[in-house]
Formats: structure tokens, sequence, C-alpha cells
């Protein structure tokens, strides 16, 4: 009998033997999915040449490679790839890459046998590992999806040529050549040169212009080879083989010998300073045959006798590679453009060098430039301010300069000599020094930039005034402003928020009130002048915490609490307020703002009590009477004593319109004292009158029309008639 434990681990054998089935089928059909190419075939066109992945493959380093030739590096081509299975469930698809921009989409063309697409590459001058990765999905579950990566191979092609002017050399002399080429930027440069030929020699790249600089070593017609380099690969032998070097450049030239050796040391710039003229600096040079070991040599800067001292020599030993280690004691300045130095002894000059001795690297000046401004001496810069820095000194050309806390931008204009150099900076809006020191090397010059706040004129529109009425800017009120009613007050807020921005600052704001008050007739009442009013961009700003300061005003600022005399609600009719905003002058560099504000007290109407003397007046009095109800002859000069209301245009300032409404009495026929004239009476009358329109007038003709009430014959009656007006 089988025992109940082999039954059960017979059963689970056949299992075990389906799930290793079905996962070795699994990862065949995953290993066949990924040994099936994807794609057929690829093409790809730039202008009028086209390249396939068929025709156009080359190997680099092992792998193959779909090489195009282009001439500019954002070509743009025509991309058509053929895949190797057409499915119409599962299109196929191109993989986006920072490479290259996909213009227009990977598309099917004819149910699928091939994909159009358009591309712009990017950079192929300087872009590596180029590549296109496609992708397919599977079309039932369980399928792998399909990939495959065509790596891209641009090459362009480069040629290059030196054509000397001058084939004649001198040993220890360095010769600069331009090389021509139709890509300047495909040539490698080294700043190195080439060690242990007759003809050293190195390229570099200067403002868009390759330039050779040749430094002969033997004498005779020496043959100098040139082994160019590309940044970029290009193809030889067919279009079978990759390779970076040109074509070599072979040109002979005639190096001739000077009068004397010339000597090559291991230093060309030596220091001018207190250690180099009593220690000295310690120098390698060539051995020149005939030194003497423990000898001073004299080096002066002309062959002759007589020349001034510039450097002295003094030989220690020999090294074994043929050359003398020495101390050279320097006591002038010295630059390799200038001349030869000639090594002497006993004033016969044995050996000719060059180097250059500078003096030590220091700072007479410091100028800076704002934009827009010129050059001053003034080294106060702002906070989020773009200048440029100018240093003047001597041997400035080989210093590093450094400064504290501020970037330096790259600028075409910068200037670098031994006399002079230009930065450009970036001065931070976040700046919290007061002061950017200068470095050289790391150590301070004595030099240094002050950081000064912003302080410009900000327009006015940030400061508001209140008579009455909510806020306004003051910038608004352009021209008399005519107000009907009492002013209580005038006062002047201030939004320090809106005077420093992210783009613009402006610093503290000193501002000068100017405040005179006047009557109606222009005399002047009460003037005053409040100056260096500082407004401080409140917490806004980025530079809030730097504009603390006792003196910013807190707070509005009220016109009464400045006048001692009339307060504005104890001004009289027609009376005017005429403030002047302004920036104080004396605390700007440029001009600054001016506003002014002239509020003038406006009334509609004017009450009076006017005396008058009607003559001629035409009456007709209203009875019961038929004989009575005639006009009355003209009467002779009366008296009128009125309350008169008078009315002012309201578009022009303290000026009357030419009529009157009043009431009052009129004593007719006043001044004719016969007692026999009957005419005489006393009326208590509603009148309205018109005056002349000129305000010039001293004597004036009104015209009367109204009516009363007779008190004497007890009738009511109507009147008109002219009138004799005096002004005084």
């Amino acid at each position: 009998m089988l025992k109940s434990a082999d039954f059960q681990s017979s059963s689970a054998r056949p299992m075990r033997i389906v799930l290793l089935a079905c996962l070795l089928l699994l990862s065949v059909s995953a290993a066949w999915a990924q040994q099936v190419p994807l794609l057929r075939d690829l093409s790809l066109r730039t202008d009028t040449t086209r390249y396939s992945m068929s025709r156009n493959t080359v190997i680099v380093q092992g792998e193959p490679n779909v090489y195009f030739y282009y001439r500019q590096d954002d070509e743009t081509a025509e991309l058509l790839v053929y895949p190797q299975l057409v499915r119409s469930t599962a299109p196929l698809r191109l993989v986006r890459s920072a490479d290259f921009q996909l213009i227009d989409s990977l598309t099917a063309v004819e149910g699928g046998q091939y994909y159009r697409a358009k591309l712009r590459f990017k950079d192929l001058g300087v872009n590596r590992f180029l590549s296109l990765s496609f992708r397919q999905l599977a079309d039932s579950a369980g399928q792998a999806p399909l990939t495959q990566t065509v790596k891209l191979l641009p090459v362009t092609r480069t040629n290059l040529e030196l054509r000397p002017a001058d084939t004649e050399l001198f040993i220890g002399e360095e010769k600069v050549f331009d090389l021509i080429s139709n890509n300047v930027k495909n040539i490698r440069v080294s700043p190195e040169w080439t060690h242990g030929q007759d003809i050293d020699y190195r390229i570099e790249q200067d403002k868009g212009t390759l330039r050779l600089h040749v430094l002969p070593n033997a004498l005779g017609t020496r043959l100098l080879t040139l082994r160019p380099q590309t940044e970029r690969p290009f193809l030889t032998d067919n279009n079978r083989r990759v390779t970076y070097a040109l074509p070599p450049i072979r040109q002979e030239f005639t190096v001739k010998a000077a009068r004397l050796r010339f000597l090559s040391v291991d230093k060309k710039e030596i220091t001018l300073d207190e250690a180099a003229q009593r220690r000295g600096v310690e120098l390698i040079l060539d051995n020149g045959r005939t030194f003497d070991l423990k000898r001073t040599y004299r080096i002066e800067d002309q062959e002759e006798a007589g020349g001034a001292l510039i450097a002295e020599l003094f030989t220690r030993q020999y090294l074994t590679n043929d050359r003398v280690l020495c101390w050279l004691r320097v006591f002038n300045t010295h630059r390799q453009t200038e001349s030869y130095l000639y090594i002497k002894e006993n004033d016969q000059a044995k050996y000719v060098t060059n180097f250059n001795i500078s003096p030590k690297t220091s700072i007479t000046t410091v100028s800076v430039r704002h934009r827009g401004s010129d050059w001053t001496t003034n080294t106060s810069v702002n906070p989020g301010e773009t200048v440029d820095v100018r240093l003047e000194g001597q041997s400035l050309a080989r210093a590093r300069f450094h400064f504290e806390d501020v970037q330096i931008v790259p600028s075409d204009s910068s200037i670098r000599t031994d006399v002079a150099v230009v930065y450009r900076l970036q001065v931070p809006v976040t700046i919290d020094k007061k002061r950017i020191t200068i470095y050289n090397a790391g150590q301070p010059t004595g030099h240094s930039l002050s950081v000064r706040e912003f302080q410009r004129p900000h327009p006015l529109d940030f400061v508001g005034v209140t008579f009455g009425e909510s806020p306004r800017p003051l910038t608004r009120l352009n021209g008399p402003v005519l107000y009907d009613r009492t002013i209580r007050d005038v006062v002047f807020s201030f939004n320090s928020g809106s005077i420093d921005s992210d783009q613009q600052l402006y610093g503290k704001q000193y501002l000068t009130f100017d405040i005179r008050t006047q009557n109606a007739k222009g005399e002047l009442i009460e003037m005053r002048t409040v100056d260096n009013v500082v407004i401080c961009p409140d917490g806004n700003s980025v530079r809030a915490a730097f504009y603390q300061d006792k003196q910013c005003q807190v707070g509005n600022i009220s016109l009464n609490s400045l006048l001692n005399y009339r307060k504005t609600y104890d001004l009289d009719d027609w009376s005017t307020i005429i403030i002047t905003v302004k920036h104080t002058q004396s605390q700007y560099q440029e001009p600054g703002f001016s506003q002014k504000l002239e509020l003038v007290l406006q009334r509609r109407v004017k009450f009076d009590i006017d005396i008058s003397f009607p003559a001629g007046l035409l009456t007709k009095q209203l009875t019961g009477t038929v004989d009575k109800n005639n006009y009355t002859a003209f009467s002779g000069i009366s008296l009128a004593t009125l309350a008169q209301f008078s009315f002012y245009n309201p578009n022009k300032i303290n000026k009357l319109r030419p009529y009157k409404v009043g009431a009052g009495f009129v004593a007719l026929n006043a001044f004719n004292l016969n007692n026999e004239n009957q005419n005489r009476d006393l009326g208590i009358v509603v009148i309205g009158s018109v005056y002349p329109t000129r305000s010039d007038a001293k004597l004036t003709f009104p015209l009367y029309l109204g009516g009363g009430y007779l008190m004497n014959n007890g009738n009511f009656f109507f009147l008109f008639g002219p009138g004799i007006g005096v002004r005084l």
C-alpha cells in the first residue's frame, strides 16, 4: 500500500511540469520578440540627399550608426520608417527626445506600409550619442512590446589650410599665422605647446579666427607638420571609417639664428616687489655654455654698453637637463613686446633672453559707471543695480580680482590691460552689506564699493489728499479745485507701499510742502514751508529693513496743524489755499517732481444789504378804481435799502452773474423835499435788478423790476426803471 505522503507527492509532479512548461514558453516568446527587429529600414533625407539604414551604416565602437552629413546645427530632416511587421491595431511610435524637435508627428502612410515624420535636430555640432528610439505595442495581452533604437552619426565636411605670407623664422621668436577653415567651430584647439619638435606650435581660436602660434627650436630649413583634429568626426575610405584627424598640413620654414643665442627661462612673469629686489626670484635658465657658477651677470634692455640695469642674474648650480639654477634680482620693469633682454659680462652682451617684469599689482583709482551715465569716481552703488566698475593702476592684467558678495556679469565691452580693467557687476537686490570689498587673489586690495540705498524721485502719485471727501492722488488734481462746502481740514496721506517694486527701487522720498493762503482779492494771509518730510517705503519693499529711520513720516499731515493765523474752516468765501508738494532737490542728483494743489472756497450765492438810488422809476399802482389804475409819471431819485441775493458764475472764480434778487424798502422820490410833493411814499418791495457785467466800473446804472406795497397809499404797485450804483 502507498502511504498518504507518497500519494500527494506523485499528484503534485504533473502540476510542476505544467508550470515549468508555461514559464519556458513565455521566456522563449519574450526572447523571440527581442530578437525580431522592429524596423526593416529607415530613411533620413536632408535637403536633396537621402541616407538609409541599409546603405549608410558605419561601425562606431562596435555598434552600427546611420551617418548623415549636415550643414547647420539645427538641420531639418524628413524621416521615413519601414516597419518589419505591419500592425493595424498597434501603430509605430517615435519616442521623444531632447536631441530633436518633432515638427510633424510620425504618421502611417499606405495603411502602415511605412511611416513619415519631420524632425528638426538641436545643436548637432556639440550633441553626442544621437539616436532615434521606436516602440510598438503588442496586439494581444501577454506579448511584450517591440522596441528598437537606431543610433545616428551626424558628420560634416571640414577643411583647414595654412597660407603663410612669410616663411622666415628666428630662434626664440614666436610668430602667429592665420588658419583658413570652412568650419572654425569644428577645429579642436589647445592652449598647450607641442614639445620636442623642430618647430613647436599651438592652435587657438580668437574672436572666430583660428591662429597658429609657432616657435622654432632648430636652425635651417625646417618642416612644420600640423596634425589638426576635429570636434565632430568625418568619414574616410568611401564612407566606411570614422576619424577625427584632418589631413596633415606641411609647411617649410627657414629658421635663422640671431647674433646672440637665445636662452629661455621657466618663468615668463616676474613681479617687481621688495622680496624680488632683495632676496631675488629662483629662476631656471638654459645653459649658456660659458656661464661661470657663483657669478653675477648684468641684464640690460639694450645690446650696447651703458644700458639701464633691469636685473642681476646670479648662477648657482648646473642641472641635469642642461640648465642652470639662478637667482634673479629685478630692479626695473620690462615688457617682452618692448625689446629683448641682454645678459652681459663686463658690458659685453653674451646672451639674449626675454620675460616680463611687472610691478606689484596696485589699484590707484576706482571708477563707477551707472546705466546711462558717465564714469565717476563716486564708488557708491545701489542694490539691484548693474554697473560697470573700472580699476586703474599697475599690473592689473595678471590680477585675479573678486568683489565680495557681487556677481560678475560677462560682457563684450570688458577691458583688461595692465593699467585698466573693467568689470560689469550685478549687485544683489538683497545685499546686506554697506561696503563691497575688492579682493585680489583672496587678499583685500584696500579699495571697496559703498552700497547706498536708491534715492531717486518717484512720481508724486503716492501722495494722497483729503479735503472733505475720500483720499485722491495728488497728481490727479490739476488746475484750481472749486469746493463749495466748508473745508474742515486738508489732510495729506502717503501710500508708501507703491514707492518700491520688484523691478524699480526709489528709496526714501524727501518732500517739501509750500503752503499759502490768500483771500478773495489775492492778498496773502499766511505762508508756511515744511522741509524734508521723509516718506519711507513700507515693509513690502525688499529693502524695507534698510530704510529704518527716525525721520520717516508716520501718519498723515494735517494742514490746520501747520497754520497759525486762520484755519481752513475760518477762511472767507473765495479764499484760496495753494499747496505745492515737491521733492527736496538737495537730496537728489536728478530733477525731482512737483505738483501744485489750488483749493478755492467756492460759493454759489452771496447775501448782502445794498443801498442804491433808483431814479426815474415808472410805477403802477393796483387799486379797485379805474382812474388810479394808470401809470404814474417818472419819479425822481429814490432811496432803496435791499437785502439782496447775488449769484456766482459756477464756471468762473469769484465772478457774479449780472442779476440780483432781493427784498427791502424803497423810498420813492425821497430826495424831493417839496411839501406839496404827493408822489413820495415808502414801499415794501420784492425787486430784481440787472447790473452791468463790467467788474471794474465804479459808477453803474442798474435796471430794477419788482413790486410791493405802498405804506401811505395802502396800494400794491409795480415798478420799473433805472438806478444809480456807486462801488467804493
